[in-house]
């Protein structure tokens, strides 16, 4: 393909006058295929917006329209091949000129991090969701969909980034804009996260994807950390604290029966800072690992037919409880705070323990109780069902994994049967 022609055969114009003599009144429609859940709730935020941001950014002589179709497969697929395909599929059928897919799967190529790459023949490019990172999803959201859609539109050959970049330069850049994307090679702008964790953009020959340029995490291990905190958000943890009103309830009235008995006021007294530590952390350890091993939250490793990214997505899940039961932790702790000053009368404390009192004495005797009461909460998550652990626990990519690896456990279970 000729660097003056984009993928339908328009010659690509050589400055911004030639642009408005050429294609005035050309609309061209760009495609977003979100996988379920986060990514579709995260383009319903933007996607007004875009046309605006497409027009400024990466071509105003032409009209920009945005379409969307949520597609489970974009969610729901290991292998890019096969979204490629149903993206094509869906660009044929609804006469996109490009198509955007964003999903919450983890890409990997030859055990790098891959967070984006564009096809520009098919037009289609893929973004990987989680590689974004936790916050601001939004934003870097909208401006790698305007890179991409850059990469597709104009080319993504050196020498067409380079036009692309001197066509930025003549028409000139707001401050906020020029140093948040500086060039026409970035992913997103640059922000303290990008820089801690680059993201480093590579012209590939791939023949078997037809993939022409891939984004990848330029640092292993900060990459890695930033997916993380991605698929840690797409899990979203804040939503397991309501999910688990019956484990709250047996927790509170577990520890506030505790609290009419002077014994557990005398342990209080006598524990020092580091054993309550020690005790909070056994207490919390015991509540995820229960909740993990009770309702099959781990994904195995070892059958042969496992998933490869079992470990991460057990990872995943080990920092979406712990989140979870933190919040649960801190929560519980300002109940019993409540009702030690309500149901404990100071007169009786203090007669009890022998000493003068003050307000330490009161947060100590809360926080042995909202340990106590934690590990009687680890048992009584028995109580959900597994179906609302997992729906608060997983985003849809971490539940369609586990419905995978069950079926892959039941049918090993059958082969050994008929052995």
């Amino acid at each position: 393909m000729s660097s003056d022609q984009n993928r339908h055969g328009k010659r690509q114009p050589q400055d911004v006058s030639e642009a408005h003599e050429l294609s005035a009144e050309t609309t061209l429609t760009v495609g977003l295929v979100p996988a379920p859940e986060l990514p579709e709730i995260l383009v319903s935020l933007i996607i007004e917006a875009l046309a605006d941001q497409l027009a400024s950014e990466v071509d105003d002589t032409c009209q920009w329209q945005l379409d969307r179709v949520t597609d489970p497969l974009i969610g729901a697929k290991d292998n890019t091949r096969d979204i490629l395909s149903k993206a094509q599929e869906l660009s044929e059928s609804r006469h996109w000129d490009y198509i955007i897919c964003i999903t919450d799967l983890p890409i990997f190529r030859h055990r790098q991090l891959v967070v984006a790459e564009a096809c520009e023949a098919r037009g289609v490019a893929i973004l990987s969701q989680p590689a974004l990172g936790a916050s601001p999803l939004r934003r870097r959201l909208a401006e790698s969909i305007v890179q991409l859609v850059s990469e597709l539109h104009h080319g993504s050959s050196e020498a067409e980034r380079d036009r692309q970049q001197a066509r930025h330069d003549r028409r000139g850049r707001s401050f906020l804009k020029w140093w948040r994307r500086h060039n026409a090679r970035d992913l997103m702008g640059l922000r303290l996260s990008e820089r801690i964790a680059p993201i480093r953009r590579v012209s590939v020959n791939d023949d078997q994807q037809g993939i022409d340029v891939r984004f990848v995490a330029a640092k292993r291990l900060p990459g890695t950390c930033k997916l993380l905190g991605g698929m840690v958000r797409a899990n979203r943890p804040w939503t397991i604290f309501p999910t688990f009103r019956k484990i709250i309830a047996v927790a509170f009235a577990t520890g506030a029966y505790g609290l009419i008995f002077p014994t557990l006021w005398r342990l209080s007294d006598a524990y020092d800072p580091l054993r309550f530590v020690a005790l909070m952390i056994a207490a919390m350890a015991a509540m995820i690992g229960w909740i993990i091993l009770d309702h099959g939250l781990w994904e195995p490793q070892q059958h042969p037919q496992a998933f490869p990214m079992a470990r991460l997505y057990n990872l995943t899940t080990l920092m979406t409880l712990s989140m979870g039961v933190v919040f649960y932790y801190v929560s519980l702790l300002v109940l019993f705070l409540g009702a030690v000053a309500l149901f404990v009368p100071s007169s009786l404390l203090q007669s009890t323990l022998e000493h003068d009192i003050g307000l330490s004495d009161y947060l100590s005797l809360a926080w042995l109780a909202t340990s106590v009461a934690t590990i009687a909460g680890a048992l009584g998550a028995g109580l959900e069902s597994d179906e609302t652990v997992r729906t608060a626990t997983y985003g849809y990519r971490q539940k369609a994994r586990q419905k995978r690896a069950h079926e892959r456990a039941e049918q090993a279970e059958e082969a050994r049967e008929k052995q």
